[in-house]
């Protein structure tokens, strides 16, 4: 959802406990996270895809943003017009280049498939940070190039289909607008307060959403009375478990527990939308799907490790480092 990270001690990150809180927290991130690339593809079955990510988005913030109001008070909205700015900006690569162009995808590709190439996504942050003169390390590059002979192991001409071609690749496109967003989340000031930076990249992505929809034509294209239960139960799901449940169940663990326990997630939320969509939705388990994705999963564990011990930890957030894998 998104990048930003509440700010604590290195020595709280080493020595926070795991306990029984902390595993539950993290297993609600593994199924929460690794659930909505399924959840989506029942969405977009029957709602039109930027319009149905939108709405899911506006009302995901408002929840949060009553719930901040309530909890903290109108002073946690502070911010200065930098800070808004680039949540905003953020909030347009994350949501609308990264989960609404998924949506789109999903239409025509299986959602373990798209898991599976989003989990590169930490491999395009190192790219980006390369590029911006950020020197990865010899073990981060190692595991850059073995992740991206995944992705073209995934993306095999005739092994998927030649119609499957063009939606694998607005994945990809996907992956690389969410490694901007998160790149850039790390280098420009953001809010203070992870849920307030939350609710302003809901708002700004929600309503981009919305507009792409509108501008494509996509309310001539809704049929309410033609939706089915599917659709509407993802939907909710999306909405109340996907983007507040799970946000705040992955706030609460960073604060809590070791970084390098919490980052899990981003190599165990694709083997979860794997096994969810095979099991749900009898997506196949090909060869290529299995080596490929395994190949992607093993780089990622390879990528955020090496950035932990050449980097010693560094406060959450504020370093592309960390860079997580979006989660749908």
């Amino acid at each position: 959802m998104t990048t930003t990270r509440p700010g604590r001690s290195a020595a709280s990150t080493s020595d926070a406990a795991v306990t029984p809180g902390v595993i539950v927290a993290l297993l609600t991130v593994y199924v929460v996270w690794g659930s909505t690339y399924l959840a989506i593809k029942y969405a977009v079955a029957g709602l039109p895809p930027f319009l149905a990510m939108g709405v899911r988005f506006l009302l995901a913030g408002t929840v949060l943003l009553v719930a901040v109001l309530a909890l903290r008070g109108r002073a946690a909205l502070r911010m200065t017009p930098t800070q808004l700015v680039t949540a905003a900006v953020v909030g347009l690569f994350l949501l609308v280049g990264g989960n609404g162009v998924v949506a789109v995808a999903e239409q025509d590709i299986d959602s373990g498939l798209a898991a599976l190439l989003i989990a590169g996504t930490p491999l395009w942050v190192v790219l980006l940070r390369a590029v911006l003169r950020d020197r990865p390390s010899a073990g981060t590059v190692a595991g850059l190039l073995l992740g991206l002979t995944g992705v073209a192991v995934l993306l095999l001409p005739g092994v998927n289909g030649a119609a499957d071609l063009g939606p694998m690749l607005l994945v990809c496109l996907s992956s690389v607008l969410w490694s901007c967003g998160t790149v850039l989340a790390t280098r420009r000031p953001m809010p203070g307060d992870p849920f307030v930076t939350t609710v302003v990249e809901m708002a700004a992505g929600g309503a981009g959403l919305v507009v792409l929809g509108s501008f494509g034509g996509e309310w001539g294209r809704l049929d309410l009375d033609a939706v089915g239960a599917s659709s509407w139960v993802a939907f909710g799901y999306l909405v109340v478990v996907g983007s507040v449940v799970g946000y705040s169940a992955y706030v609460w663990l960073l604060a809590r527990a070791p970084l390098s326990l919490a980052t899990t997630y981003a190599y165990v939320n694709p083997a979860v939308a794997v096994v969810l969509g095979a099991l749900f939705l009898a997506e196949p388990l090909t060869l290529n799907v299995l080596v490929g994705g395994g190949i992607i999963i093993a780089a990622v564990a390879w990528v955020i490790t090496s950035e932990a011990r050449a980097r010693r930890r560094p406060l959450p957030g504020r370093d592309a480092g960390a860079c997580p894998v979006e989660p749908a």
